[in-house]
């Protein structure tokens, strides 16, 4: 039975002819363009923009072409070259030629200008919607040719009439002469005298001229084509197809997938990309494709959806993936091009979803397009870049649109790489009047380090956390508390440049938590859910975590699998050092405003005390833009926050222990001579205490108990979201009164609530324990633990904590406790 051709429908009506060789057809559909300089549109089968594809068909069909370039050049000539690949449309095919040649770096031209970086070449399209082409390079000398010997490769998904190309060389070889270029092309769509054209333009700029393509052919156009498509659009625009479904409404939010993408590598090659930078991909592209897969979770049939000019990466992944799944892969991108679309098998474009551009273009904003998705029945991976703004995750943004078409949509973001300074001096560096400080403190910000993750760092799961921090862990950091107590009093060290040493529990106090976890973890889970509830109502759609390691980092935890349990959003979440007296570490900031829009991000912390990290924040985010001086978290005795999941002074089992209960991972660290000033603070990995790790059954067993507790957390947000929650500071207040009241004054002595009179039995010197009288079973690991201190527990009426830490004022060896020992039986924190 023949199949109809997706061009039919076009050739029927308007009798356009497409002539050539027999694989023409199977490359090639025809649709309407919504533009009045052209007609009609060749649609590819494999270019992956209009139409979806298997991800490795459309690999293929530009790494064939790459190794045909290769061949003709021959080994010594590729290693010269140079490859640059069309934007928007061939972005993608540009770096497949590239991966088929190998040994040959890659720009595309770009449509987005970037601040700070100087243009090394530009060329207009004429037919096009979108016209002006830059060529921005982040190494000057990428494009220059010291003895006109060095190829140049342009590539295009179709050479039609050969203008943009002659174009382009023209306007290239007048700054960067040399004397060979290749075209390359899936299809050769040039007529008779247009293939004349090119040999006499090859003659009059003395260069030899090569055209590389798959196919070969022609459209003949009937006279008056162009206004037989225009009122042939308009007839059709007059009778639209059925309205697209309507916004989101109670369809769960799009889910995210953190990458892992490797740092330091490009995101395309707006800005140049090495053969250096596609091994560093090629190595990683598993992983990433294992996280695609497990959070796809047994879809069968997925679409992976790039962005405009953002082609090669969405593609790669997409190929990774089919290598990765049983699933059926196909690959597209979304487009600025504006097309006609037809329910008809004999049309190339059978649906269309609009929506408005989310990636605040140059141009001013506009419609952008994803074609042929719409009623496909796929499950959706989007992949995207600087485009991750309140625009694309708003109703009636891409996200919403697709969701209406798909059980499914996943968000992963794929970093935009930001180009380097010229060095001082460069011919570009010297062009540039004034750089600007902002795209070379993004720059810095993307060379630092990724995320660390589990297994490597930390006994949490690799979603789970992205610690912004260094790996310290074969560094001894370790003394003895009355060494570092001493130490500190005196002003000889701070707290922050060495960790207490790490004792196991005993037996009888790893009962005592589990015990608590128990009696509990209802409690803390209506904590999670209302904190979690109140970030999403007044922060959402999709805040981004970031939590003060390390009592922070199980509550971050918590409150992505809530998130991701009540909601299906999948939050991103990473960790992060603050230091009281020393400020929150500028450089992990400065990741998280390279990847992230800083107004995404929320703070959160295990609890509040006197609120001494409340205010540290608010004093180190002055010198950050965006970002918010607040901290959510899951207890706020101190009355230090407006972003809490409760008020109430009681027992948080994670503040019983120390690293087994925050993924193995110390309290972090910072000191001059181990943290540079392009460094994250450190920290470290305590592998050898796996054995007695409860990081995961602390997780589980509260996140067992969300159920539970959702209709408390719904009542109690609603009641929050209405109340006035301005922070009273009767925390401080206190703290003030009990420095006084016992002749310590320093406020720094005093460690108020559960949370910090355990740290302060754990790793501090302490002096006594007050005990608010009548206080139950919240206190029953305090009193043992001042039980094997040594260190006495005083009933007090009218406190407003259930319980206040006091460090010995006047350390001495022997101020240990009565025993006059250091404790010896439960871990530090």
């Amino acid at each position: 039975m023949d199949v109809e051709w997706s061009g039919d429908w076009v050739a029927e009506r308007l009798g356009v002819e497409l002539v050539g060789d027999g694989e023409l057809r199977e490359l090639l559909g025809l649709a309407l363009r919504r533009n009045p300089k052209r007609a009609h549109l060749l649609v590819s089968n494999v270019l992956g923009k209009h139409v979806p594809q298997r991800p490795s068909a459309v690999h293929d069909a530009g790494y064939e072409l790459g190794e045909r370039v290769r061949d003709l050049l021959g080994e010594a000539e590729a290693r010269r070259a140079v490859v640059v690949g069309y934007a928007e449309t061939a972005t993608g095919l540009g770096h497949s030629v590239a991966d088929g040649i190998g040994v040959a770096p890659y720009l595309h031209s770009t449509r987005r200008p970037v601040e700070g970086v100087v243009q090394a070449g530009g060329f207009e399209e004429a037919h096009s919607h979108a016209t002006s082409h830059l060529l921005l390079p982040e190494r000057a000398d990428l494009l220059s040719t010291p003895d006109r010997g060095a190829p140049l490769v342009l590539v295009d998904d179709e050479f039609s009439t050969g203008n943009t190309v002659l174009n382009t060389i023209r306007a290239l070889h007048a700054r960067y002469p040399r004397d060979r270029y290749v075209i390359v092309a899936l299809v050769d769509m040039r007529s008779e005298a247009d293939r004349g054209k090119l040999a006499v333009f090859a003659e009059e700029i003395g260069a030899r001229v090569d055209l590389v393509a798959r196919a070969r052919g022609t459209v003949r156009l009937p006279d008056g084509v162009l206004e037989k498509g225009r009122a042939l659009v308009a007839a059709h625009e007059e009778h639209p197809p059925p309205a697209e479904p309507g916004p989101r409404g109670d369809r769960p939010l799009p889910g995210r997938v953190e990458l892992g993408w490797p740092a330091g590598v490009p995101d395309g090659g707006r800005h140049g990309f090495t053969p250096v930078h596609r091994a560093a991909l090629e190595a990683a592209l598993p992983d990433m494709a294992a996280r695609l897969a497990e959070a796809l979770d047994g879809a069968r049939r997925v679409l992976v959806l790039g962005f405009e000019e953002l082609m090669y990466a969405p593609l790669r992944l997409a190929t990774a993936l089919e290598d990765a799944t049983t699933a059926e892969v196909r690959y597209s991108t979304t487009t600025r091009s504006p097309v006609l679309a037809v329910d008809d098998p004999g049309y190339a474009i059978r649906s269309r979803l609009v929506f408005p551009a989310h990636d605040d273009p140059a141009d001013g904003p506009g419609e952008r397009y994803a074609y042929n998705v719409a009623g496909a029945g796929f499950d959706v991976a989007v992949v995207d870049s600087t485009a991750d703004t309140p625009a694309l995750h708003a109703r009636g943004g891409l996200l919403d649109r697709l969701a209406a078409h798909t059980d499914r949509v996943l968000l992963a973001v794929v970093p935009s790489y930001v180009p380097s300074p010229p060095p001082v001096g460069s011919p570009v560096e010297s062009s540039v009047e004034s750089p600007a400080e902002g795209p070379v403190e993004r720059q810095e910000a993307a060379m630092l380090s990724a995320p660390l993750r589990g297994p490597a760092f930390s006994s949490y799961a690799a979603d789970e956390v992205g610690w912004l921090l260094q790996d310290l862990s074969d560094t001894v950091l370790e003394a003895p508390t009355e060494e570092r107590e001493e130490a500190i009093q005196s002003g000889g060290a701070h707290y922050a440049e060495s960790l207490p040493v790490e004792y196991q529990p005993t037996a009888q106090y790893q009962e005592l938590f589990k015990g608590s976890l128990d009696t509990s973890a209802a409690r803390i889970a209506r904590a999670v859910g209302t904190v979690t509830e109140t970030v999403l109502a007044e922060r959402g759609p999709r805040p981004v975590l970031v939590s003060l390691a390390r009592a922070g980092t199980p509550v971050g935890v918590l409150m992505r699998r809530w998130a991701l349990h009540r909601h299906g959003t999948d939050l991103a979440h990473y960790a992060v050092s603050i230091v009281r007296g020393r400020g929150i570490d500028a450089n992990a900031l400065r990741w998280l405003a390279a990847h992230h829009d800083p107004a995404d991000v929320v703070f959160v912390d295990g609890w509040t005390g006197k609120g001494a990290i409340t205010r540290e924040l608010a004093a180190a985010l002055e010198e950050f833009e965006g970002f918010r001086p607040e901290i959510a978290v899951l207890a706020d005795p101190g009355g230090c926050v407006r972003t809490y999941g409760t008020r109430e002074d009681f027992l948080i089992p994670s503040a019983c222990l120390n690293s087994t209960v925050s993924g193995l991972v110390s309290r972090t660290v910072l000191r001059s001579d181990l943290v540079g000033p392009h460094d994250y603070h450190g920290a470290k990995f305590y592998r050898e205490l796996a054995g007695a790790d409860v990081s995961g059954l602390f997780l589980d067993t509260v996140a067992a108990r969300f159920d539970e507790v959702t209709e408390a957390v719904d009542a109690e947000v609603k009641e929050m979201l209405a109340a006035d929650r301005a922070p009273t500071w009767e925390g401080w207040a206190a703290v003030e009164r009990i420095s006084e009241e016992y002749g310590i004054h320093d406020v720094n002595l005093v460690k108020p609530g559960v949370g910090e009179t355990t740290r302060v039995l754990l790793r501090r010197v302490p002096w006594k324990i007050l005990a608010k009288r009548g206080a139950g079973a919240d206190l029953a690991h305090i009193r043992l633990l001042a039980e094997q201190r040594g260190v006495p527990v005083e009933e007090v009426e009218e406190l407003p904590y259930t319980c206040v830490g006091l460090i010995h004022p006047k350390y001495t060896r022997g101020a240990t406790g009565a025993s006059g020992t250091a404790v010896s039986a439960v871990t530090e924190k």
